[in-house]
């Protein structure tokens, strides 16, 4: 066998074990309200004598008979959320921000599917919500601060928009008044300003916190490759949590003093809620699960409002979509430290940020994002282009050498050490490294990986479409021989099909012919195994890649393009005239010139 079949083999082969790989591991009772944050410690470390239970009049919701989102909704006195990109509500009962559907994107590509909705109110199937309030420390009991259930008024305001605010009030009757008022901008921030008034004859002290709940478990793709469940950031550390491994999170585990800047959320596929602390301030971050209760929460220092006095918190919330511009924006912007790693750039990371960075540079110039990966891809190419020049060099010439080769097969005849060391100073004398074919290849597979993760987590790619029947790149091409691509009368087999497997669509089929074209490059080896293997590759790797995103699939198409381009180019450039439609027919021998 000639090196220059040995390189190619061994490349395919690498690159097939590596996707195989890939592919396996990554294929493709009544519940109570919200759990109260835990005791209080005092700046001096004494714990204070406060109530942790739940809050008092806890609502609940039986996920044995769930309500509709409707019906839940109408049960309670509300004030209308209206903004650019978010609808929904706020309940009086507790103040808490638990209807929010997100205006810009809609749950399937069918033009009637419904919004994708991220907060649902108790009573539902899947209660998700934000809650902030006060726990009292010295001089107030958990009666009287405001609870999950508190009724509370409207002082001001009857919509929330981003150019009107709402206040809330409630007079506990015994002295203390409690204030929140509501501000949000025209993504996904809101700003809530707590008060308490002290109107009794005595100093008290509480301290204000923030919550997000998430009731059951929630809906995950289970995806290794994404990250589902608690993020936070914490002094500059960055922490990730797994819904699955919450139940066993002990307290220790699920605590952290913040000294300075963090924030913590939840993180799902694109969508986020996050409680975000002003930045220098102090606080504690808890991660938490109990009674079937996923919760995070932020708990500031003691405040002392003596008697005739006020004291005022502020904090803000996080709920939407995880677009790159909008929390880049709010990290660069506002000083939320670290926010934009909010999104799960994964291990790769110093390679799918700057991927991401330049795709969606390309797709705000282009305005598609399909061609943006074509463009990534020739400028991926071009980067390369050092490297795969050499290594397209490096293969010409072993070709040339191909004639000294054998005769030195002849002489050595089974003396393979004696072949191996004609060889190796064979290769010393005209300076040609028999590894070079492999590194435009090993070059690739971090960058293909890194792609994958970028097309599977940006909200920025989802329902992105290219042209003609690709209406979204972050899904497998919908296309299907089954129906011989929409000119039989029947749909397509679901993408959770087995068959969906079989019957692929147009842009696997292209795959598998770029790749077979590539071959054709070089005349194919006459040992009967070698041959067989090379030829059937194009079309394992077409079946295997048919299920991944489309945008994956249209990169590897530009990118076998692009290399198929430049080795022809660059074997020209050395002499070599490859003869493709010879190779095509078998007219060629691997030796021919």
């Amino acid at each position: 066998m000639d090196d220059q079949n040995k390189n190619l083999i061994l490349a395919t082969a690498l690159s097939f074990i590596v996707i195989l790989v890939w592919f396996v591991l990554f294929p493709p009772a009544p519940v109570e309200d919200a759990i109260a944050p835990d005791e209080i410690v005092a700046a001096d470390g004494t714990v204070l004598a406060v109530d942790a239970d739940a809050p008092t009049d806890v609502p609940t919701a039986s996920l044995l008979d769930p309500q509709s989102v409707e019906d839940a909704v109408s049960e309670t006195a509300r004030v209308t959320i209206d903004t650019p990109d978010l609808s929904g509500s706020l309940s009086l009962a507790g103040g808490r921000i638990d209807d929010l559907s997100l205006k810009s994107y809609k749950q399937t590509l069918d033009d009637e599917s419904e919004l994708v909705r991220l907060l649902a109110p108790i009573g539902t199937a899947a209660p998700y919500y934000a809650l902030h309030g006060w726990v009292p420390t010295v001089g107030a009991t958990a009666d009287q601060v405001p609870g999950a259930t508190t009724p509370w008024q409207i002082e001001s305001g009857d919509t929330l928009t981003p150019t009107s605010d709402v206040t809330l009030v409630w007079d506990n009757g015994a002295g203390l008044i409690f204030r929140k008022t509501f501000s949000v901008d025209e993504d996904y921030l809101f700003t809530i300003s707590q008060s308490v008034e002290n109107t009794t004859g005595a100093d008290i002290a509480m301290r204000p916190y923030g919550l997000v709940a998430r009731h059951g478990e929630p809906y995950q793709i289970g995806f290794f490759i994404q990250h589902e469940g608690v993020v936070r950031m914490s002094d500059g550390s960055m922490e990730e949590i797994d819904y699955d491994d919450m139940p066993d999170l002990s307290t220790e585990e699920g605590r952290v003093e913040v000294a300075e800047n963090g924030w913590i959320g939840f993180s799902d596929q694109y969508w986020m809620t996050a409680l975000i602390p002003t930045p220098g301030r102090d606080f504690r971050s808890t991660a938490r699960f109990a009674n079937d209760i996923y919760q995070v929460e932020t708990v500031y220092p003691t405040v002392v409002v003596a008697a005739g006095g006020i004291a005022e918190a502020n904090s803000q919330f996080f709920a939407g979509a995880q677009e790159w511009d909008v929390i880049r924006s709010y990290q660069n912007d506002l000083g939320i430290d670290r926010f934009l790693d909010s999104i799960d750039w994964g291990w790769f990371f110093f390679l799918t940020k700057p991927i991401f960075a330049v795709l969606h540079w390309l797709n705000g110039l282009i305005g598609n994002m399909g061609w943006a990966i074509i463009g990534l891809t020739l400028i991926i190419k071009a980067l390369l282009l050092p490297l795969a020049y050499k290594s397209y060099v490096s293969m010409a010439k072993m070709r040339e050498l191909q004639p000294q080769m054998e005769k030195l097969k002849e002489a050595a005849g089974d003396d393979r050490e004696k072949l191996q060391k004609g060889m190796m100073e064979l290769y010393k004398t005209n300076k040609v490294n028999p590894a070079s074919g492999c590194l435009p290849i090993l070059m690739q597979i971090p960058i293909f990986f890194s792609l994958y993760k970028v097309i599977f987590v940006t909200i920025e790619l989802r329902h992105a479409p290219w042209l003609g029947w690709v209406k979204d790149l972050s899904a497998p091409d919908t296309s299907s021989l089954f129906n011989l691509f929409g000119l039989l009368p029947w749909d397509a087999p679901a993408p959770e099909s087995i068959l969906s497997l079989v019957f692929i669509g147009i842009l696997p089929i292209i795959l598998g012919i770029s790749m077979w074209l590539q071959q054709k490059l070089n005349p194919a080896p006459t040992e009967p195994t070698q041959k067989m293997i090379i030829a059937w590759m194009p079309w394992i790797f077409m079946f295997m890649l048919g299920s991944f995103a489309s945008g994956l699939v249209l990169y590897w198409i530009a990118n076998n393009t692009i290399t198929f381009t430049q080795q022809y180019l660059i074997m020209r450039s050395q002499g070599i005239k490859p003869d493709v439609f010879g190779n095509i027919l078998g007219k060629n021998k691997p030796d021919a010139k």
